[in-house]
C-alpha cells in the first residue's frame, strides 16, 4: 500500500503553477496522479504527446479551449479527459489560482516541467 501527504510529495514548478507529484513511474502503477495548481491570469499552450491526461478540477476556475476554439469552463466538480493526446490552452481565470487533481497514463517519470510558448505546444 503507498499512503502519501501532500507535504511530503515532490512539488515541481512546471512553468505557469506547481504540480505535485503523488504517483510517479517509480511507483510501479503504470499511471500518475498530480494535485496541480495553474496560476491566476496564466494561459497554458499543452500537448502530451507521450501521455493521456484526465483532469478534475477541485478549486478555483478556468477553462480548457480546444485548438478550434471550443471553450469548456472550469469550476470545481467538472472533469476532463485528453484522450486523443489533443493539443489544448489550460487557461487560470485572472483571480483565482485553478486546482485540478490530474491522473496521467503510462506515469510521469516526476520531473517534467514544461518549455511555454504562445507559438508551439509543450509537451511531455
Amino acid at each position: 500500500m503507498i499512503v502519501r501527504h501532500l507535504d511530503s510529495v515532490t512539488t515541481v514548478d512546471w512553468g505557469n503553477g506547481l504540480s505535485r507529484r503523488f504517483l510517479v513511474r517509480a511507483d510501479g502503477l503504470g499511471y500518475s496522479v498530480t494535485d496541480t495548481t495553474v496560476r491566476a491570469g496564466t494561459k497554458s499552450k499543452l500537448e502530451y504527446r507521450n501521455h493521456l491526461e484526465t483532469c478534475y478540477c477541485i478549486e478555483g476556475s478556468g477553462e480548457v479551449v480546444e485548438m478550434d476554439g471550443t471553450s469548456h469552463p472550469l469550476r470545481p466538480g467538472v472533469l476532463y479527459s485528453l484522450d486523443g493526446h489533443d493539443p489544448h490552452f489550460l487557461i487560470a481565470s485572472p483571480h483565482e489560482d485553478l486546482r485540478l487533481v490530474c491522473v496521467f497514463s503510462p506515469a510521469l517519470l516526476g520531473d517534467e516541467v514544461h518549455r511555454l510558448n504562445d507559438n508551439v505546444s509543450s509537451a511531455y
